[in-house]
């Protein structure tokens, strides 16, 4: 645990803080908040609950979610798109545009949910492999109204289809759950 916080702390120093500044760069910056926000939080309550190293998979899950994250950050700085202009800050919507920063969102979100069904199927595991294929087409269907007007669909999809990928995660987590004891 005590290592974990030191991996934390030192992305959200490096997230903020000079000479880094990743904030200031849309692809360093989302990419350590979802490291911090979703794969480190899960590793450690793993590492806690193993009592030492958590299995493979679950680092791998974990790691998965954590590049899907990634998407869920670029579309949190589709609030910020003038101020992110204005204070020179380099956030994906900035630098890509709100149309192309939304289909990388997606993209970025979508892909490694797909790579987790087939490792749920791959460890045995395809009913919990469906419903996580099953929250995805929810998200699909609610990717489609983001894609349409991604500015004014940002904080939506962030309700809707990120609640969705966050059960997907939790879905997951029982799947490994479910095969521990197997």
């Amino acid at each position: 645990m005590f290592i974990a916080a030191i991996v934390g702390l030192a992305l959200a120093w490096a997230y903020s803080a000079p000479p880094f500044r990743f904030k200031q760069n849309g692809w360093l910056g989302n990419s350590a908040v979802g490291l911090a926000y979703e794969g480190l939080p899960w590793f450690t309550g793993a590492a806690v609950m193993a009592s030492g190293l958590p299995d493979i998979r679950v680092i791998s899950l974990a790691l998965l979610y954590s590049l899907g994250a990634h998407g869920i950050m670029t579309l949190n700085d589709f609030k910020s798109i003038a101020g992110d202009t204005q204070m020179g800050l380099r956030s994906l919507p900035v630098q890509l545009g709100a149309a192309k920063a939304a289909r990388l969102a997606c993209v970025v979100m979508a892909a490694p949910q797909v790579v987790v069904v087939l490792l749920l199927l791959k460890w045995a595991h395809p009913w919990h492999a469906l419903a996580v294929a099953g929250l995805l087409c929810g998200q699909f269907a609610l990717m489609a109204r983001l894609l349409r007007d991604p500015r004014g669909q940002a904080a939506f999809y962030n309700a809707t289809g990120t609640s969705l990928y966050v059960l997907g995660m939790l879905v997951s987590a029982f799947a490994l759950r479910a095969g521990a004891g197997a």
